[in-house]
């Protein structure tokens, strides 16, 4: 249920809808549209996007200021190499951790994100009594979120979510 003083904390995966985006869609996502389609006509008390620094992609750093002008504070990690050439870059836990610091200050917790390594999390907060929305490509967005879930909202029916390459 949204109303008006309602207060809510936005929680942004950008490497999930980024690579959902670019998958499904062979594109990007409007950041600009995504934070005032989740907001709506709310309270934003705090938003979050999780990002991987990479020192090979060009852009980043435009990208990183765009995030930041839509009103996004930036949780930033480097990705990590391995000795065998394997890449490593998640959030997870950063996520989880910034949403149940912030769920007392909270009505509404929005999670931007398809990954079900997310269900204990949703499970957790609903027990603290937040709403917990998930946003996602719906194609690609584990089915135990969106049926968890307080409200799915499915990015893929969002007018102007996505911008073509």
């Amino acid at each position: 249920m949204k109303y008006k003083e309602q207060r809510v904390g936005i929680f942004v995966d950008v490497q999930n809808l980024y690579h959902s985006a670019k998958n499904l869609y062979k594109a990007r996502v409007n950041y600009k549209e995504l934070m005032k389609s989740l907001i709506s006509e709310r309270k934003l008390i705090r938003a979050f996007a999780y990002v991987v620094k990479s020192d090979t992609a060009l852009g980043e750093s435009s990208f990183f200021e765009a995030l930041k002008n839509c009103g996004m504070e930036l949780r930033l990690k480097d990705l990590q190499i391995f000795a065998g050439g394997t890449k490593k870059a998640d959030w997870d836990v950063g996520m989880a951790v910034d949403a149940i610091r912030l769920a007392d200050s909270l009505d509404a917790v929005i999670l931007v994100t398809g990954d079900g390594d997310f269900i204990p999390l949703i499970i957790y907060l609903q027990q603290m009594g937040k709403s917990v929305e998930v946003a996602a490509f719906g194609k690609s967005a584990s089915g135990k979120m969106k049926e968890l879930a307080d409200e799915f909202i499915d990015l893929d029916e969002v007018p102007k979510m996505i911008l073509k390459k």
